[in-house]
């Protein structure tokens, strides 16, 4: 899915991992931040993305894939009450 440009995801504050602010740059998570916001999932599986779809609706934690412009994979997760998004590597899960 492309992003919309319209919010179907609301981050709440929005945090970051020492490790993730060190690999990937801003430009890369501001946009991530942008799709994960749009309800585009990015490169999960499709048991996540079906999982993320029910959470939209139900109001669970939402978990989105993505990598960098030099390669670097990375998670984007809104927690279920909407309060605080993180961007992290997957090591620091």
């Amino acid at each position: 899915m492309e992003p919309s440009g319209s919010v179907r995801v609301p981050l709440g504050r929005t945090v970051a991992t020492p490790a993730a602010l060190a690999a990937v740059s801003q430009p890369d998570i501001l946009a991530a931040l942008r799709r994960h916001a749009a309800g585009d999932w990015g490169n999960v599986d499709p048991d996540d993305r079906a999982a993320n779809d029910l959470a939209l609706a139900t109001g669970g934690r939402l978990l989105s894939v993505y990598e960098s412009a030099e390669e670097t994979t990375f998670w984007v997760i809104t927690e279920a009450d909407r309060s605080v998004t993180t961007v992290l590597l997957p090591d620091d899960y």
